[in-house]
């Protein structure tokens, strides 16, 4: 069946991360204990809760300087926070763009408000696009939505709003437990693994031929 719409995850994607580098910004700010960062207290608690938009950069901080026992500014906190964010490469920019033109493009992310204002200013700054919704079609962010991947419930919201048929709707990821959802829904599925790239998957703005598509 023909793709006539692709969703793209965020981070791993079309943003490279490394985590570590924020559990080792930590460790800087006086974090004695780096494995209270893989506790269900910080990932449910604290960071899962603020990627829904439960928690506000204000109450995140808050209770990050408290969880993590360091006595930190607000700054220190965001830029630590943010230190796992890569720069968003030109390359891909280029690559939604001449996607754009072929098929509806969406992106679903699960992302929270302070990683949101660095890359949104990044997209401004570099790219000269004022939201992710001028790049793509429609872009959608959990903190947003108070709804995150892999909830059936975004997945089943983004098909309400654009009425699509996931029959005909590729979803690209980096995390299997988020493409496994995707696939129950029925859409088509593209578990993308580094080292491949998501300009790997395309070829002037279309799907390669061949491509490993569950």
């Amino acid at each position: 069946m023909k793709i006539k719409n692709i969703i793209f995850d965020f981070g791993g994607v079309i943003l490279d991360i490394d985590p570590q580098l924020t559990i080792n910004e930590f460790i800087n700010l006086g974090l004695k204990d780096p494995e209270k960062l893989l506790t269900s207290g910080f990932m449910e608690d604290i960071a899962a809760k603020f990627e829904r938009g439960i928690l506000t950069p204000e109450v995140f901080r808050a209770k990050l300087r408290s969880f993590l026992q360091v006595d930190a500014t607000d700054q220190q906190l965001d830029e630590a926070w943010n230190a796992l964010l890569f720069d968003i490469p030109s390359e891909r920019i280029a690559v939604i763009e001449q996607v754009k033109k072929h098929y509806l493009t969406l992106l679903l992310s699960n992302s929270n408000e302070i990683h949101y204002d660095l890359f949104v200013r990044d997209l401004q700054l570099r790219f000269g696009y004022r939201e992710f919704d001028e790049l793509f079609h429609k872009a959608y962010f959990s903190f947003d939505l108070h709804l995150s991947k892999p909830n059936p419930e975004v997945y089943e919201f983004v098909i309400n709003q654009h009425d699509l048929d996931p029959g005909k709707t590729l979803f690209i990821d980096d995390w299997e437990d988020n493409i496994e959802v995707a696939q129950q829904l029925g859409f088509k599925t593209y578990l993308l693994q580094k080292p491949e790239r998501v300009r790997d998957l395309f070829v002037d703005g279309k799907l390669k031929p061949g491509l490993d598509i569950k």
